[in-house]
């Protein structure tokens, strides 16, 4: 079984490096965990269409990454695929080509190489302005979606 766990986000844009922030923390508070030989980490930032290149051949995937809804800065939100759809038209990304529009893209293709499971773990975004350093509310989220990864990963190996 080979688990990817993907952290997308733009480092110098405040907020939206918290998909890249998380999954830095979560390696850092579970280096056993992360060095796991089953699990592929990858850091990216404007992944755009790559993003089902970087799935490749995975049975289970976790993407984190800030999303953007009515929810207040640091909420976090946990989707499968299926739930993606919410996200679509009508909501930005900060990424061009965003998350949910290139895995329902890959789902519409039937792509074979698409993760069975894919879960988003996403933060609420607060400041999306240029500059590095996420803000009060996003960082103080950072445990809980450590905590969450942790816990989806080691469900997927056990």
């Amino acid at each position: 079984m080979t688990i990817t766990i993907i952290g997308i986000g733009q480092s110098l844009r405040s907020d939206d490096g918290a998909g890249l922030a998380a999954v830095r923390a979560w390696m850092a508070a579970y280096p056993g965990t992360a060095s796991d030989p089953r699990l592929q980490v990858v850091l990216v930032e404007l992944p755009g269409l790559e993003l089902l290149d970087l799935l490749g051949d995975s049975h289970a995937a976790i993407i984190t990454d800030v999303v953007h809804s009515d929810a207040a800065p640091g909420n976090l939100h946990r989707l499968e695929i299926d739930e993606l759809a919410s996200f679509q038209p009508g909501s930005s990304s900060a990424h061009g080509w965003g998350v949910a529009e290139t895995l329902q893209l890959g789902r519409l293709l039937d792509l074979d190489s698409l993760p069975e499971e894919i879960i988003l773990l996403g933060i609420e975004a607060g400041d999306l302005n240029l500059g590095e350093g996420l803000s009060e509310a996003v960082q103080a989220a950072l445990p809980a979606i450590v905590e969450q990864i942790e816990a989806q990963v080691r469900g997927w190996l056990d």
